[in-house]
């Protein structure tokens, strides 16, 4: 569930591996960003390659248990390889970008994955599910400022995105412990999307609920 994602500081080293196994389930659970609870609303060049990728990799043929992060590399790089090499000829080619972003996602390397959709996003600044996803990269890696940072640049390019407003809240309560800016961050999601299904409004407010809880407690 998406109130499940670690914890950490707002350093900005990069996590340890035992920390990137207790997040592991909570990636598989929620999809490609840390709530992701509206994907339905993500591009298609950022959704489709990853969900095989991402169940690939928790398996890593490996009889269901989890590969080390060595193996994940490893993983990664033989399934980016076909791709780097049209990238060769197509340097520019968003959509190949972000597939090499998403593999290297699957696989818990964050710092590849962010450096593939910033270059992605050099070509298309103004797509905002790809920097929704760079955040998340970013956040997985320890740049828990420079994820807010371009969830915020998203939410200039669209104000009402529920991906970039409900991974907004969730980085300010979980990475920088700010309860005042994450529930002004759900606040406007809720208030700016009206047509979410009640499943997912009521996911919202539960966690509102929390927070004002935890912050009473």
């Amino acid at each position: 569930m998406p109130n499940e994602v670690v914890e950490q500081g707002t350093g900005g080293s990069a996590w340890q591996a035992k920390q990137v196994y207790a997040m592991a389930a909570v990636c598989l659970v929620v999809g490609l960003a840390i709530g992701y609870l509206f994907r339905g609303s993500q591009s298609p060049s950022v959704a489709q390659p990853a969900a095989n990728a991402q169940s690939s990799a928790a398996t890593g043929g490996m009889g269901g248990q989890m590969p080390s992060l060595d193996q994940m590399k490893k993983m990664a790089d033989a399934k980016a390889a076909p791709l780097l090499e049209k990238l060769k000829s197509d340097p520019t080619n968003s959509d190949l970008l972000v597939q090499l972003g998403n593999i290297y996602t699957a696989t818990h390397q964050f710092k590849e994955a962010a450096g593939y959709y910033d270059k992605a996003l050099q070509v298309n600044p103004k797509n905002v599910a790809i920097r929704t996803q760079l955040a998340s990269s970013l956040y997985y890696n320890g740049d828990v400022d420079g994820a807010i940072s371009q969830l915020q640049k998203a939410l200039q390019y669209d104000p009402k995105d529920a991906n970039s407003l409900f991974n907004l809240g969730m980085i300010k309560w979980q990475g920088k412990q700010d309860s005042k800016g994450a529930l002004a961050a759900w606040q406007e999601l809720l208030k700016s999307n009206p047509q979410l299904s009640p499943d997912r409004k009521a996911t919202v407010q539960k966690l509102m609920a929390d927070v004002q809880m935890q912050g009473k407690s």
